[in-house]
């Protein structure tokens, strides 16, 4: 019921900020002056792959628009494990409850880049996707630029979808596969087909990877097997008054309490998938490794996938843990790309691995695994969370993983190189919407090529589309 007052909540804040902007309330940029833009994100609570994302977007908008011409603010929950992220943006805190923190923030910028992967879709929680469409939404009532970056569209409530319907048409939504461009299609709302943005993602340099393993006892020879395991059936984290008040006072739901008026779903069926699916993984594992010696780690990608890490290295003997409330998003991926395998059910771990061509087999629980498995040509390396032969599968695909190494490397080279332009594209696309909502801000001009579109790449990059390039049309 706290989500419904949420949403209902927000489109009145839009319907009220048209109202408020034909009165002539606000101040339209005006040439000469900063740009002054807000990314709406998932930042702040230490997951890796939505604070890669929005650090990659801060450095292409910097490199497209010039970082002399724009006032870049970032989203955060908490200032403390964002420390040292996006460069010079100014980080504002976005609270629990969000509504009235989205009207006055959105009213002093002059544009809105809602910066979250998964944007559309009730999988994780409908408050998130209300949060985005709250951020567009406003930012398109005020007449102000509305893009939504890099994004995911999947399976939404009924209110939901009229929400992003009816708010969300004015935004552009720069997609990051084509299936979202079809469901967002279906609502009219406006969309061009991009990519995910951690692809140029750099870490720390592999010799910090190496010393991480050869601390945590690695001998520096077997091959590193990295596994990074989720609690899938615990979404979506939904908003609850009653719980919250039975937790407040009796102490209830504290095995699902996420924070405030939050909680992750919860019950025997929940707690029994989760342990069948840990089994399965840990199983797979450890009969995978009767033929094969590897030293292996597990990676929490998000603060939250600790206790799936914890729980499945006990099930395995013992493995070190990587967590990110420890290491920061330079120092994981880094790691990551230190190892030699990887078995996951995060996105992001698997695709900022990819540039270091390291062999990735998926065990999804949506559709974005599969859709990165689809485009890389590897259906054979995935698994379904709920699979009922999840072990045996996952013995075959990292035995899949060995035989075909090569093979592998080089489709993984290949879909990093061409996802590089697709997110060049996406610059260009950016750069059109400002030039078309604001007119006099200063446009590059001149000869451009694709890698202009880009943040700067490092010599590891340059290396990556010097091999793959006959996959690009520059």
């Amino acid at each position: 019921m706290t989500d419904l007052l949420l949403e209902a909540w927000v489109s009145g804040l839009i319907e009220f900020n048209k109202f408020e902007w034909m009165l002539g309330a606000g101040e339209a940029w005006k040439p000469g002056a900063k740009l002054k833009l807000l990314f709406a994100g998932y930042n702040g609570t230490r997951n890796t792959g939505s604070d890669v994302r929005v650090e990659e977007i801060l450095r292409q908008v910097r490199r497209i628009l010039g970082a002399e011409n724009v006032e870049l603010s970032v989203m955060s929950q908490n200032f403390e494990r964002t420390r040292g992220y996006f460069g010079d943006a100014r980080q504002v805190r976005l609270p629990d409850v969000f509504p009235l923190f989205l009207r006055s923030e959105v009213r002093k910028n002059d544009g809105v880049v809602a910066c979250e992967g998964s944007m559309f879709k009730s999988k994780f929680a409908n408050a998130l996707t209300t949060m985005m469409i709250g951020a567009l939404g406003i930012a398109a009532a005020q007449n102000k630029l509305s893009v939504g970056f890099g994004a995911e569209a999947g399976e939404m409530d009924p209110l939901l979808q009229k929400m992003c319907k009816r708010y969300c048409r004015d935004s552009l939504i720069i997609t990051r596969n084509i299936e979202s461009q079809s469901v967002l299609g279906n609502l009219g709302v406006p969309t061009e087909l991009g990519t995910d943005t951690a692809w140029t993602f750099e870490p720390l340099g592999p010799e910090y990877g190496r010393k991480a393993l050869l601390d945590a006892g690695w001998d520096g020879k077997l091959p590193v097997l990295a596994i990074c395991p989720i609690n899938p059936f615990w979404w979506p984290v939904k908003a609850s008054l009653a719980k919250w008040m039975a937790h407040s006072i009796a102490g209830a739901y504290k095995d699902s309490y996420y924070r405030t008026i939050y909680f992750h779903r919860s019950g025997r069926e929940v707690d029994a998938a989760y342990e069948k699916y840990l089994a399965a993984m840990a199983g797979g594992v450890a009969r995978y490794k009767e033929s094969r010696a590897v030293f292996s780690v597990l990676v929490a990608m998000e603060m939250l996938d600790r206790d799936a890490c914890q729980r499945m290295g006990e099930k395995l003997g013992g493995a070190p843990v990587f967590a990110s409330d420890r290491y920061n998003m330079y120092e994981i991926v880094s790691i990551l790309r230190s190892c030699d395998r990887m078995l996951s059910s995060r996105y992001h771990a698997i695709v900022t691995s990819m540039p270091a061509g390291v062999p990735s087999a998926g065990v999804t629980m949506d559709e974005r695994i599969s859709n990165l498995m689809r485009e890389r040509g590897h259906g054979h390396l995935l698994s379904r969370v709920d699979d009922p032969d999840l072990e045996d599968k996952i013995v075959a695909s990292l035995q899949i993983l060995d035989s075909q190494t090569e093979e592998i490397r080089d489709a993984i080279g290949e879909t990093v190189a061409r996802n590089l332009q697709l997110m060049a594209r996406m610059g260009m696309y950016f750069e059109e919407q400002v030039a078309r909502r604001y007119l006099g801000f200063p446009i590059r001009s001149g000869v451009l090529g694709w890698q202009d579109y880009l943040p700067p790449l490092s010599p590891n990059f340059h290396k990556l589309v010097e091999k793959y390039g006959g996959v690009l049309a520059s």
